[in-house]
């Protein structure tokens, strides 16, 4: 594995990322992470992690995460921080004060948040790892199994319990059109719709798509959503996927995210909050997540480098995406520049492809 590392820095990969919290990667030890992280050591990319654990058990998550950076000699990037489920909101302070002690004792340490109260991962994170382990077909028996499906129906009830109800869950999508009626609803509404149990249509819906059903968790708080932007080691992430108003990229009702972080950001949080200065917001976007990755030619205005560049009015910019309503571009944007090349032009797209990969010193030596 510490191979395959090295390797990845040699073709241009900037840092090692873990995701602890899903299958196969919640089964890796602290130690192996400490060992494949220690591959970075002097190079000065990041190890970065979806940690353990976001809710009840995310102060030991994060403590986990810098102990790798500390053993393994490399800066950290904690992706997407959170503290989600109301009895957990308290965290979030405890949190900052861990990483500001961790960075005043020479960690280069930094986290990432998008600025929405509501996360969104596969309807299976609802259960533990232990019911996912093995696979798809694995998981599925264990949901009808009579002696392991009252354990897992135990844990996802006591999982939504820390969310606050089964309207705290929205399905965003499914793999098949034969549950499209699912895409964009509260799952307690559409079982009251339906007559069923919540936690029944949960598993049937896991059982008829095998696993292929992604939700909205409303679990964060504005308050800490709202420090954690403004706190000077975070940095802003969309943390969402690529979707577009048409064609394939369309399918399902995803989280806002895809289409709204950024304007969001600079629209209700800086112009209608005033959570930061607009300037303090576009470095968080810009120049400090290049520099964590030693990105020296993006994320600035200057000569000879890259001509990454968005014209915004920051008195129009907002987003428009909603969790009813997702796939919708925002307002305020009338330009935008890839590599010197215009691909938005009075807020219209010119068909213009002007991206390409972006990789580390490895890539080519």
């Amino acid at each position: 594995m510490r191979a395959e590392v090295r390797k990845a820095l040699e073709a241009g990969a900037v840092g090692l990322s873990s995701g602890l919290e899903y299958t196969p990667g919640s089964f890796a030890s602290t130690d192996e992470l400490v060992a494949l992280a220690g591959v970075l050591e002097g190079t000065g990319y990041p190890y970065a992690s979806h940690i353990r654990n976001e809710d009840d058990r995310v102060i030991a998550a994060v403590e986990e995460a810098l102990h790798v950076g500390r053993m393994a000699g490399v800066p950290v990037q904690i992706s997407h921080l959170k503290a989600s489920g109301r009895r957990n909101w308290w965290k979030a302070e405890t949190i900052l004060e861990a990483l500001e002690d961790a960075r005043s004792h020479g960690l280069d340490v930094h986290f990432d948040r998008y600025p929405y109260v509501a996360y969104s991962t596969g309807l299976s994170n609802l259960f533990p790892d232990w019911a996912r382990a093995g696979g798809t077909a694995a998981f599925v028996r264990r949901l009808q199994d009579p002696e392991t499906g009252p354990r897992l129906e135990k844990a996802a009830r006591s999982k939504v319990a820390l969310l606050g109800s089964w309207n705290a869950v929205q399905i965003s999508s499914t793999g098949g059109d034969a549950t499209a009626w699912a895409r964009g609803r509260r799952l307690g509404d559409l079982a009251r719709e339906r007559g069923v149990d919540p936690y029944d249509l949960a598993r049937r819906l896991i059982v008829d798509e095998r696993n292929r059903v992604d939700m909205i968790g409303f679990g964060m708080s504005e308050e800490n959503t709202a420090a954690l932007l403004r706190h000077p080691l975070g940095m802003v992430c969309s943390d969402g996927g690529a979707h577009a108003p048409y064609g394939p990229l369309s399918r399902g009702s995803p989280h806002p995210r895809g289409y709204g972080t950024f304007p969001r950001l600079l629209g209700h949080y800086v112009r209608e909050e005033g959570v930061m200065p607009l300037e303090t917001a576009i470095h968080k976007c810009t120049g400090l997540p290049a520099r964590k990755l030693q990105l020296d030619d993006r994320g600035v205005v200057r000569v000879g480098a890259f001509a990454d560049l968005v014209a915004f009015d920051p008195e129009r910019v907002r987003d428009r995406a909603s969790f009813d309503d997702p796939h919708r571009y925002p307002e305020g944007i009338p330009l935008v520049v890839v590599n010197g090349a215009v691909t938005i032009r009075e807020g219209e797209q010119t068909g213009l492809r002007a991206g390409r990969a972006v990789r580390g010193r490895g890539a080519g030596s």
